[in-house]
């Protein structure tokens, strides 16, 4: 199998209006977006745009769809890799593939998004079994990041930021953290997930201080329950009405 094999092209369209930001992230999304759309003026001051970005933080939080988002506002294709599917017990072949991965994402001027990130990016030194492969598994990394060209973008997400080797957090010039919603936040999804259905199926009872994709399994599975129970509760009467 090709490692390009292992790569989503999604082509899913969702708007950075369709995701659940907290202010502060959604403030800075918008800044890279209009960097990347100002990056000829920008250049002409000798200021580069900030095209590595780090997502960190609880799992189920938006870190996909933000990458997914940013791809759709910029009109660039978007290569989605999961770091867990791509490193070989032989680490050499580990930097061959992804030294092929960021060659295609540049010369498609792509959004590049590396899930799992602290699968390739273990701080040097923290493996003992084989300390010098990680090494220069890491080095060939911080080389990739360091030549990956202007107008491409590189988003890689992690939940384990303590586990990434020092260098390679530098090499980003945007961390985003992203925690479990607030209250009113988490409500304002609930509100826009539940809309598409029936009003009587509606109020459900909402649970609160878990992601987002807890909650929208939360408000299926739900929904579900009700929508079956009513269409259970019809069968039983129209029986009876036949039956009489």
């Amino acid at each position: 199998m090709s490692i390009f094999d292992l790569i989503i092209d999604d082509k899913e369209k969702i708007r950075l209006d369709d995701i659940s930001l907290n202010d502060d992230n959604r403030r800075v999304c918008m800044q890279i977006m209009k960097e990347n759309f100002y990056s000829e003026e920008l250049s002409r001051y000798g200021l580069p745009v900030s095209n590595k970005i780090l997502l960190h933080g609880t799992s189920g939080c938006g870190k996909t769809m933000t990458a997914k988002a940013m791809a759709c506002e910029l009109n660039k294709k978007i290569l989605i890799l999961n770091l867990s599917n791509v490193v070989c017990s032989r680490i050499g072949e580990t930097s061959q593939n992804m030294r092929q991965i960021f060659e295609k994402a540049g010369r498609e001027k792509a959004v590049l998004f590396l899930d799992e990130f602290d699968q390739i990016g273990k701080s040097r030194g923290s493996d003992d079994k084989d300390v010098g492969e990680m090494r220069r598994l890491v080095n060939t990394i911080i080389q990739l990041i360091d030549y990956f060209p202007q107008n491409a973008l590189l988003i890689c997400a992690t939940n384990h930021t303590d586990i990434i080797d020092a260098a390679l957090l530098r090499r980003f010039q945007i961390k985003l953290k992203y925690e479990l919603p607030e209250k009113e936040i988490l409500d304002n999804y609930y509100d826009r997930i539940l809309s598409v259905f029936p009003e009587n199926v509606r109020q459900i009872t909402r649970q609160y201080d878990i992601s987002f994709a807890e909650a929208k399994d939360h408000t299926y599975t739900t929904v579900k329950s009700m929508l079956i129970n009513k269409w259970d509760q019809n069968e039983k009467e129209e029986e009876i009405c036949t039956t009489k």
